[in-house]
């Protein structure tokens, strides 16, 4: 692995992925972000795979990596094989990656969330029913130990229980610092319980949780809240999704709900806001798509992350556009551990086998190659 860029982005007039970058308390030596990757490969007991350390320090060349999602509860659990942040035991499992990947020179913080209405009672402790802002059943299926398995019905949470998520939140967010994490991403996004409760689709409740979007947003701006406690704000970012349908998710009004959202991040001085696009090819990846982008980049003065699909062309377009600061990678790094070097000199990509996403072991996992030659070399 390259070593670190020591040049001052303070410096850098016109910024490239390849320049570095201030994020919060973090300097960056490119703005080349892992994003989150669900990949199904932990234990019985939630904790983080002997060979994650090595997945995730073959890929410290990124300039931050953001890790697979963590629950903050047994209950907060959505799918088979996802690791938590809720015990001690994890946490140590955990500190085996960070400190394989600080050993590389790279960051890596962990995206902490609850999967809410996205589970299954077979996913859930004693088979209870997935909790949610409101008791409404996304469409589809999801994975369970029996394979697929429609969506159930959630129960409502009591107002006292979502006050007890906010604290569920807190406690992950200590042990990630137990676990040497360089920070925290908070999970609002893709149709999971932050994100539930923002969207008034799935969030019908009539307490302080919900109606007008100052209410939808009030269980997020708790968490941030109570991580920041823990963090400093300046360690801490959040992962919002205001356009993305994945979930049965939907909003009235996303530019309001969204944009109050980030104007309350931005007030609480959280180190970036981590925005999913609909991507490439969805009806709404261009026009409002690139308008939820300029409503957030004028609400939202932080550090704008975005995460999309893109490619090194189109990366480097959102931030000539000025609506990016960074671009987060999902898929390519799987096939790719070495990404930022291939993008930076042009080498080709391997292309990630999709049977191997979620089916455990090294295969597709740890055994993807890097390309083998330098910048100077090619």
């Amino acid at each position: 692995m390259r070593p670190a860029r020591l040049l001052d982005p303070d410096q850098v007039d016109t910024p490239s992925l390849f320049s570095p970058a201030r994020v919060g308390s973090f300097l960056l030596p490119n703005r080349i972000v892992m994003a989150p990757m669900t990949r199904s490969r932990a234990s019985g007991h939630c904790m983080p795979s002997v060979l994650a350390s090595a997945y995730y320090a073959q890929r410290a060349s990124a300039g931050l990596i953001i890790s697979e999602a963590a629950h903050v509860s047994a209950a907060g659990a959505g799918h088979p094989n996802t690791p938590g942040m809720h015990r001690a035991d994890q946490a140590a499992s955990w500190r085996r990656v960070t400190d394989a990947v600080h050993a590389r020179g790279g960051r890596i913080l962990v995206q902490l969330w609850h999967a809410g209405r996205v589970s299954h009672p077979l996913n859930q402790p004693g088979g209870a029913l997935p909790v949610a802002p409101s008791p409404i059943a996304p469409e589809g299926t999801v994975f369970t130990p029996r394979g697929r398995l429609p969506y159930v019905a959630p129960r409502e949470l009591e107002t006292q229980e979502v006050v007890a998520i906010v604290e569920q939140f807190a406690h992950a967010a200590s042990f990630a610092l137990a676990a040497g994490f360089d920070g925290v991403d908070i999970h609002a996004a893709n149709g999971y319980l932050l994100d539930q409760f923002l969207r008034d689709g799935s969030n019908q409740r009539g307490d302080r949780y919900g109606g007008e979007p100052r209410n939808r947003i009030r269980l997020l701006r708790e968490v941030v809240e109570a991580v920041c406690q823990v963090w400093g704000s300046d360690r801490v970012g959040v992962r919002l999704s205001p356009l993305h349908p994945g979930n049965s998710m939907k909003d009235s009004d996303p530019w309001t709900t969204f944009g109050y959202a980030a104007s309350v991040l931005d007030a609480l001085g959280v180190a970036y806001l981590h925005v999913v696009e609909p991507g490439p090819g969805h009806p709404m990846a261009s026009v409002e798509g690139l308008g939820i982008l300029r409503v957030l980049r004028h609400l939202y003065r932080g550090c704008l992350i975005v995460d999309g699909g893109r490619d090194r062309a189109s990366a480097e377009s959102a931030m000539r556009a000025a609506y990016a600061d960074l671009v987060a990678f999902a898929t390519p790094f799987i096939a790719n551990p070495d990404l930022v070097e291939r993008l930076e000199c042009d080498h080709p990509l391997a292309v990630p086998d999709p049977a191997t996403y979620y089916e455990g072991g090294s295969r597709g996992y740890t055994d993807y190659p890097p390309f083998g030659r330098s910048c100077a070399a090619s």
